[in-house]
């Protein structure tokens, strides 16, 4: 049992963080360069796709406290990434941290379930980008086939001349009297779109950790700009027609329809689980520890001021996007853009959308980079197959990973839904944020010696209030998510077992060490 819990050594973890050989990574981030990799990751498919879906069958207008509650359990898990990003400044963010401080066998699980975050995280994203590309060529006429804008089996109804899928459209269709059976239909057989621009990402990472840093970081300005025109537009509008506000966010909370999730404070709580999503990305910061030029200083500003300021752009994004349309209306692909054009702005609706784009552009960019860099980190340690770990001569990165990574994420993103993708991400996130609150918390016990640059607050002794926050808060979203995926997550981690058990214990460069 002690081989399963045996930790790598935190001196070999910065030997290795200091690595500027031609095998490691080329450190070229600073920290306006984390806060909008952060950014870049956080402001994608949870705020443009997910809060429209979240308010319609769970919150309502309440969405605005889902959020609060979401955003409290990532402060106290966002300062214990800060602290052990600033600590150990390499690739592999909560995977690294478990191997430090919890054991292997703990690494190993954090490692396999970090990919239920990142690779699913990114191939709920493109399915979201697809569903926003297909709503965009229809406010122009245009149709795409709808057998390449859906995952297989998908129905698909044509209404008022545009194609959608009858999971999202069927409550429309049954409040105006319409028998969707009687409505032109197609199936799905690939998502198309999605495919093709996770192909895209992959070959951007592939080109360069700066190139595509710079490419976010321009993009992140316009997709932060695209949520404060939405905030502006919609505000303006209620100011003028209070009665609409009144009216759709009455009630505020809609009372609960006699089952856990489904409105009242329990759908609060589901909610919050779901639209945990939405936060997703600080922590991913942490896995480009290793290509920053101060680290121990810029990290915990990258981690900690993307989550601050896309928290406070959350919670008035909510609150004007509910008050501008019916709760019970937004159950759809492209919510904020269903919010923008009940407003008659069209120009905003324009923008809304190309922004939209840019948000969940960047946001599969950075899941898709600290993916590979998980692998990266994996295959250093022998615990992944030597391939995973090459860097590329020219343009240092692990491009190898990259692609497998991407095509992996291209093949879920077209043959499964959001709403399976997103609740399998939130779980996975969760779950690391357990095990790295734990990880600091254990870290304190067993080298309080060690200089912290970044020290985590409220963490005494004998009261290590931070971590355990950290814990229980997560374990609380984490119980909120249906049974479904929980069973999902438990066969992931029974395969990732197996895989660690047949290949991983063998080849573990930590195990031979100690043998």
């Amino acid at each position: 049992m002690s081989d399963f819990l045996a930790t790598k050594p935190i001196d070999l973890l910065l030997a290795e963080a200091r690595d500027e050989s031609e095998s490691g990574l080329r450190r070229v981030l600073g920290p306006v360069n984390l806060v909008t990799l952060g950014i870049g990751a956080i402001i994608g498919a949870g705020i443009f796709v997910l809060t429209g879906t979240v308010a319609a069958s769970f919150t309502g207008p309440a969405i605005v406290l889902s959020f609060i509650l979401a955003g409290s359990g990532c402060i106290f898990a966002g300062l214990c990434y800060a602290e052990f990003a600033s600590l150990i400044p390499i690739a592999g963010s909560a995977y690294t941290y478990g191997y430090a401080t919890l054991g292997e066998i703990f690494a190993w699980i954090i490692g396999w379930d970090l990919i239920i975050e990142y690779a699913f995280g990114a191939a709920s994203v493109a399915v979201g980008w697809s569903g926003n590309l297909v709503a965009l060529f229809q406010s122009f006429g245009i149709q795409l086939p709808p057998q390449i804008t859906a995952p297989p089996g998908t129905l698909l109804v044509l209404y008022n001349g545009q194609w959608s899928r009858l999971a999202t459209i069927g409550t429309q269709l049954a409040s105006a009297g319409v028998d969707a059976t009687k409505l032109p239909s197609a199936h799905g057989i690939l998502d198309l779109p999605a495919y093709l621009v996770i192909a895209l990402m992959t070959l951007i990472l592939v080109i360069g950790v700066r190139e595509s840093a710079n490419f976010n970081s321009l993009i992140v300005f316009i997709k932060v700009g695209t949520v404060l025109t939405f905030i502006a537009i919609a505000t303006a509008y209620l100011l003028r027609h209070p009665q609409v506000a009144a009216a759709n966010w009455h009630p505020f909370i809609p009372p609960n329809q006699g089952s856990f999730g489904a409105f009242g404070w329990s759908g609060i709580a589901r909610g919050a689980g779901v639209i945990f999503f939405a936060y997703i990305g600080f922590d991913a910061v942490s896995t480009a520890a290793q290509e920053a030029r101060n680290p121990q200083r810029d990290m915990p500003i990258g981690i900690l001021g993307s989550l601050a300021i896309c928290t406070v752009l959350y919670v008035c994004l909510g609150s004007a996007l509910t008050g501008v349309v019916n709760y019970t209306a937004l159950n759809t692909a492209a919510p904020v853009a269903v919010g923008i054009q009940a407003t008659g702005v069209r120009w905003g609706s324009i923008v809304v959308m190309l922004g939209t784009f840019a948000g969940l552009t960047t946001t599969m960019l950075v899941m898709l980079l600290g993916q590979s860099r998980v692998f990266f980190s994996m295959s250093r340690d022998g615990l992944l197959p030597e391939w995973a770990g090459r860097v590329h001569p020219r343009f240092r990165t692990p491009w190898i990973s990259s692609i497998v990574v991407g095509f992996f994420v291209a093949i879920l993103a077209g043959v499964l839904p959001i709403s399976v993708l997103s609740q399998l991400t939130s779980i996975g996130t969760l779950l690391a944020f357990v095990i790295v609150s734990a990880g600091v918390w254990a870290l304190r016990i067993k080298r309080p010696d060690l200089p912290r640059p970044f020290k985590a607050p409220l963490i005494w002794k004998w009261v290590p209030l931070t971590p355990i926050l950290g814990i229980l808060i997560s374990l609380g979203l984490m119980a909120s998510l249906p049974g479904s995926t929980w069973l999902r997550l438990i066969v992931w981690l029974i395969v990732g077992m197996a895989i660690y058990f047949g290949y991983g214990r063998s080849h573990s460069k930590l195990r031979k060490r100690a043998g």
